[in-house]
């Protein structure tokens, strides 16, 4: 018999937003996030509407391979009742959702997976993301066009590429199991956690011994630190009794399921167009229109492919313009000091042993002298008085090559004497 489970839901609408788009859940087995988009159309309607009829699917099923049909049919059969709703609501047409779902059945748990919602297991003091991101910047990861952290900051990284919602009557949904055992913290969130708090402080909270419900409302917190640009939704189960905290006793439901559904608008029933499926801009930043993006042509997604490459080959001509410039600089700057060292003069000994005039300065850039002989007299050095000798060796400064001839010239009387 599997220990009782310990879990936590919570949600929070974040620092920017005006509502909250997200609803999770937290019941006997079953444990859900759903992420709406839509804005003020129906983002919130969409993300309850999917909980709602997903969370009719925590039931105690015979294996865990039972568990991940019923959370695929329940997905298929929230997406179909998104569409029936839009049909009777026309406003909230374009509203959808990202939905991460698992059931713990024993020694094993089946997942359920759309949109950029994510499942992490945190296990023996790490932290992994079990599920894939269906954005658009995970492809280009995925392909090798560009790495995580650039992801990270990409201009199209709000774009998905499959969700719940009015568009596709059969969404490819992401279903499998895993084993999981004593110890295991399944974190699941929507990207108002993922995509803005950093990988490593998401495992330092997770590796914390507290009670999960302490530890999902740390990690709200390290959000609202960062900004919280989104609204922030945690679900968190620990598998075993290996922390301190309450057994669940009785379902939790946070965001927009856990209030009355509310639509804007009387239905008006009206004849459906036909509209072209999988990309939807979900956004990151709180929106004055319509918060989700359909794309007007198929070919959509090879131009935001074309566009990315212009981007990083526009990056590339940035980069190389800036060496060309800086190298430039850099040889300017040579040139220059190297031709204000060529105006300066001083009087020092030749390597024949006389004294001569100096142009340049005294000092040296590695084995590249900054001086040479300008003018090399008959005055020998060693038939100077030995203070003048001294004087020579070290060198004498001249303002100018006047000065410097000037000099030379009192040496030689010196020599004389």
């Amino acid at each position: 018999m599997a220990a009782p489970n310990r879990a936590a839901a919570v949600s929070h609408i974040g620092k920017i937003r005006a509502n909250n788009q997200d609803s999770g859940y937290a019941g006997r087995d079953l444990f859900v996030v759903a992420d709406g988009m839509g804005g003020h159309a129906g983002g919130d309607v969409a993300s309850a509407i999917a909980v709602t009829r997903i969370r009719e699917a925590d039931k105690e099923y015979a294996s865990a391979s039972e568990a991940e049909f019923a959370l695929q049919s329940a997905l298929i059969a929230a997406n179909s009742l998104l569409a029936e709703t839009v049909f009777e609501h026309p406003e909230l047409t374009g509203m959808g959702t990202t939905v991460s779902a698992l059931i713990r059945v024993g020694d094993q748990i089946a997942l359920a997976h759309i949109g950029d919602s994510r499942i992490y297991l945190f296990r023996d003091g790490a932290l992994k993301q079990v599920s894939t991101d269906h954005t658009f910047v995970q492809r280009l990861v995925d392909s090798g066009r560009i790495t995580e952290e650039e992801a990270m900051v990409h201009p199209r990284r709000s774009v998905l590429m499959r969700v719940l919602g009015d568009v596709d009557a059969s969404p490819e949904i992401d279903t499998w199991t895993l084993d999981t055992r004593p110890g295991d913290r399944w974190l699941i969130c929507s990207d108002g956690l993922s995509g803005v708090v950093k990988h490593d402080e998401l495992q330092a909270a997770l590796a914390s011994r507290d009670a999960p419900r302490q530890v999902a409302e740390k990690m709200v917190r390290l959000s609202l630190d960062a900004g919280a640009p989104d609204n922030v939704t945690i679900v968190l189960l620990d598998v075993a009794d290996v922390a301190p905290g309450e057994v669940m006793k009785d379902p939790i439901t946070v965001g927009s399921a856990s209030a009355p559904l509310a639509f804007g608008g009387e239905a008006k029933p009206t004849s459906r167009t036909t509209r072209l499926p999988s990309l939807r801009l979900h956004p990151i930043r709180p929106a004055t229109g319509p918060t989700h993006f359909e794309p007007q042509s198929e070919d959509y997604l090879d131009e935001l492919i074309e566009e990315d490459q212009r981007r990083v080959r526009r990056r590339k001509l940035t980069w190389l313009i800036g060496v060309i410039v800086l190298v430039v600089a850099i040889a300017l700057a040579a040139l220059f000091g190297y031709e204000w060292t060529q105006s300066r003069y001083f009087v020092g000994a030749s390597p024949s042993g006389n004294v001569a005039v100096f142009q340049g300065v005294q000092q040296s850039l590695g084995p590249i002298s900054l001086s040479h002989v300008y003018e090399e007299s008959s005055v020998r050095l060693d038939n100077l008085p030995s203070y003048d000798k001294q004087l020579v060796e070290q060198t004498i400064n001249a303002d100018t090559l006047q000065s410097a001839r000037s000099i030379v010239e009192q040496l030689s009387d010196a020599s004389k004497k």
